[in-house]
Formats: C-alpha cells, structure tokens, sequence
C-alpha cells in the first residue's frame, strides 16, 4: 500500500551516511507524532495508544486515509536516535518489501511518495498497517512446523542478497564490545565484581573459539516467541528491527527448550518443513551455545547502555539490585558448563 501524500515531510529517496542526530527521546511526545502524521495526510481521530517497545517508541491509531469513509487502523514507530543509521533502517524496509513481495507473511511499511523512511524534526520514522494475531505456541508441534516453513521461505530469499549497511552477528559486536561497557558498570556490586569479572572473561573466550559460522545470510536475527504472531494461516513478523547477516540456525535456535532429546525432537519437526525451501548445514549447530552466550551478554550490556533512559529503569528495575548480579553469574556459569559439553546433534540417519 502507497500513500501519496506526504505535505511537510522530509522523505528520504538517497540517505546520507551520518547516523541519526542525538535528541531527547526521552520528551519525544504525541504533540510531535500527531503533528507528523496529519503532515501524511493522515487525520488521527482516535487518539495514540503506546505499544510495548523499548528501542524506539511505537504508537497504534486509526485514520481515515485519502478521505476514505471507513477507518483503518496503523502502527508509527519513531526509530531511537543514533541507534541505526537511516541506511540500515532502509536496507531493513527494503527487506520487509522483498519478503513481501515473495508472498512471505511480513509487515511491510507503508511508501508516502514513494519513500518508506520518513523524518520530521529529526527525527526518522516510519509508517506500518497494524495486523494483529495470537502469540505463537512453542509447544505446538502444528505451529512448529508452520514455523519451519516460514523460515525456510524467508531464508531462500535472505541469503539472494547481501546487506551492505546492516550488521553482523560477531564476537566483536556481542562479547568484547559488551564487556567493555559491563566493565564500567557501577551497579554491579563490589562484593560481586571478580567473580562476574572471572567468569563472564571465560564465557567470552570459550565462545569465541568456538563461534566460527560457515555461511552467512541476511536473518530476523531476533527470532523468539515474543516477536512472532500466528493466525490460521501461519505465522508471522510485524518488523525487521534486528535483522542482521549471520549464520541461519540464529534464527531457529532460540525456539528449542528442554533437555538435548527434546530440543533435538524440536529441530528434526521444523528442519524436516524447513528443507523444503532451503539446505540447512547440521555444522551449524556447533554454534548454538556460542550464539546463546553471544546474547546473554550482549543483553546485560544492552540494557546497561539504555539505563539512562528512565522507560528502561521504570521496566527493569530488578537491572540494579544485587540479586540479578548474583543471578547473572550464575546463569554464566550456567553457559560455560554448556559450551564445554558436546554441542547438539541430529539422530543418525537425518
């Protein structure tokens, strides 16, 4: 769908290469939204009301759009300053169309003159239809394997092309780069600090040895339940606000709990639906841990870098007492126990 007005806003038909401009997200109020959707053409009668996002600030509403008689509802979402430069944030729309355009259930963004990456006072934002559907059952063998097909077609078309703006899953972007900002934490407590320190040193280094991904496509890159939605028909994303290169078993593994035989049973439903659209290499579950301990640390030091913003200290509050410190390095101790047993593997014969 194409909205042909866009009065007032600035598109974005050729992106320079700054990254976003800093503001204050924090005071990034509905005057500013509203503003900025009635300059689309689109008349807000119904008001805004905030969706669960933490990134970036994300609103449903209604409108009537091109003097149409019946409302449709729609999501805007505000990108987070200096998070994503306007490059990758167009390289993920470009995706979405791709992914659309194969008949792939994804939520596409909406073009306003042709350019789907909009701004308005500085700040970049973008404009969605609102689709709902049911949280995705990750006990639900039927879904399971709907899953397995959908990402299967989604891979087949992410690994035709290649992102030259977005990034990479990397030791660097995941583990050295999130200890450096854990290790100028002060809210890790004092009493707490050489064994975290010790153990989060051996996490890392046995997850870089072992993370050595063969081949690399374009990914979701955040594929859990929270971010799927399923209807009769499938399931589906409603944006691709992580995607990233990496290898394609990032995209499967976090849907895999239990022991090793139940994970292993998981796998064997969704790769045999899987393979139908695109080769999957059994090689790759050797990074299954390191790929889960790439993301339990890249998590802490994702919210340590987002505690000054107080919609993260109002929703995590538990990120600053010593009892999730405590957690923590035990959950790391935790992954090192995993990344020193042998990795997952298919039955024989698969």
């Amino acid at each position: 769908m194409a909205i042909k007005s866009a009065r007032g806003i600035n598109s974005l038909p050729a992106v320079n290469n700054d990254v976003i401009s800093r503001f204050d997200f924090a005071t990034l109020g509905p005057e500013l939204i509203l503003d900025a959707l009635l300059q689309l053409g689109l008349d807000v009668s119904s008001g805004l009301l905030a969706l669960n996002s933490y990134e970036n600030r994300v609103y449903q509403f209604t409108a009537y759009p091109d003097q149409s008689l019946q409302p449709q509802k729609y999501v805007v979402k505000f990108y987070r300053p200096e998070r994503w430069s306007p490059q990758q944030i167009q390289e993920e729309h470009d995706f979405a169309f791709e992914l659309a355009e194969a008949d792939i259930p994804m939520v596409a963004p909406l073009r306003f003159d042709g350019a789907s990456l909009l701004q308005y006072q500085g700040y970049y934002f973008a404009v969605f239809p609102s689709r709902g559907g049911r949280t995705l059952e990750v006990d639900n063998d039927e879904q399971l394997a709907m899953l397995g097909r959908f990402l299967g077609r989604m891979h087949q078309v992410g690994a035709k092309k290649t992102f030259s703006s977005r990034p990479t899953f990397s030791v660097n972007s995941h583990l050295l780069q999130s200890q450096q900002v854990l290790a100028k934490l002060q809210l890790i407590p004092d009493y707490m600090r050489p064994a975290f320190d010790t153990v989060l040193q051996q996490v890392i280094a046995e997850a870089s040895r072992q993370y050595q991904p063969g081949r690399q496509i374009r990914l979701h890159g955040d594929c859990h339940a929270g971010n799927l939605f399923y209807v009769d028909q499938g399931p589906f994303f409603v944006d691709l606000d992580d995607c990233r290169t990496g290898p394609a078993i990032q995209d499967i593994w976090m849907m895999l709990s239990g022991d090793q035989q139940e994970q292993r049973l998981t796998l064997e439903l969704m790769l045999e639906e899987y393979e139908q659209y695109c080769d999957f290499d059994p090689a790759e579950l050797k990074l299954i841990e390191p790929l889960r301990a790439m993301r339990i640390v890249h998590y802490m030091a994702w919210l340590a870098r987002r505690w000054q913003d107080q919609a993260f200290v109002q929703s995590f509050p538990w990120f600053a007492t010593d009892k999730y410190w405590e957690q923590q390095c035990l959950v790391l101790k935790e992954q090192l126990a995993l990344l020193q047993q042998p990795p997952l593997s298919l039955v024989p014969g698969y």
